[in-house]
């Protein structure tokens, strides 16, 4: 059976030449390791999922998504709840989930250690239909995503840009927000669900998160003051934004979100349009994930 890498040749705002160089280097792994691969590029929004669920129906033995958050959850969500394990390469932005599961960042060890894994589970969420593996949210950090996703300059540089623009300017708006039976309102600068702890670069917004505890955490950061909340930022990559005042944090299994208003919202970095009414939920143990 064969492995299956595959490969976003613009994921971290990689340029013309990456594409050759990734697949170069993964098939230089994969003869060293005496392993059939099949290599793909993706050509749009959507196709890793494609080609993932082309693997898994050939007879893939491992699937590794070589990208960002976005693109390993392209991947991830074609092997979730079936046999065929992720492995991991990082070249996103952030890196989130790859940074918690403790994936290495180089690209050639990421692949042999990938190959080498014994797979283990590890759970999945679900927002308004569509599932997610590191981060789901509404507010300011899918307001975001949205503009990210137009904009011409990918990778870090680009994105801490666009956060930065956002800070100034975004608008928080009202929630109802329903878990365990219990309503309760809030004006929210971010809605965040998190499976594992960090958005990606260490910015760690649910420091308590697992992503193999069969619950998501639920942060809502409510907005005192615009000042306030630019003091604070430095607390996201010290693991104590829990302590900011007017930040609350639950670890819940399901949890429904109502706005006045449709909201935007993202799904590991990508952004979704949904309705007035958004449904969350955990799939304890539904990823099988090739780490060491």
């Amino acid at each position: 059976m064969a492995v299956a890498i595959i490969i976003n040749p613009i994921s971290g705002g990689a340029g013309p030449a990456a594409a050759r160089q990734r697949a170069e280097l993964a098939r230089a792994v994969m003869d060293g390791h005496s392993e059939p691969a099949e290599l793909f590029l993706t050509e749009r929004p959507g196709h890793a999922r494609e080609l993932a669920t082309a693997a898994v129906g050939r007879g893939a033995r491992l699937v590794l998504a070589w990208g960002g958050d976005g693109t390993i959850n392209e991947v991830a969500s074609a092997l979730a709840f079936g046999d065929v394990p992720l492995g991991i390469v990082p070249a996103g932005s952030g890196n989130g989930l790859a940074r918690e599961l403790g994936v290495n960042l180089r690209p050639r060890l990421a692949i042999a250690d990938a190959l080498a894994a014994r797979p283990r589970l590890m759970d999945a969420g679900e927002l308004d239909g569509h599932l997610f593996f590191n981060i789901a949210g509404i507010g300011l950090d899918a307001w975001v995503a949205w503009q990210f996703s137009r904009h011409h300059r990918r990778g870090f540089v680009g994105y801490a840009t666009i956060t930065a623009r956002a800070l100034a300017s975004y608008t928080p708006r009202d929630y109802r927000i329903t878990h365990d039976g219990t309503p309760a309102s809030a004006r929210a600068v971010l809605v965040t669900l998190a499976n594992s702890a960090q958005f990606g670069n260490g910015a760690r917004i649910a420091p308590y998160a697992k992503v193999d505890d069969g619950v998501l955490d639920l942060v809502v950061l409510e907005e005192r003051s615009r000042v306030a909340t630019l003091c604070q930022l430095p607390r996201l990559f010290n693991g104590t934004i829990h302590r900011v005042r007017g930040c609350s944090a639950w670890r819940v299994e399901a949890v429904t979100i109502e706005s006045a208003e449709p909201m935007l919202f993202h799904v590991d970095g990508e952004p979704k349009q949904g309705g007035t009414e958004l449904h969350a939920r955990v799939h304890p143990g539904a990823l099988r994930v090739a780490v060491r």
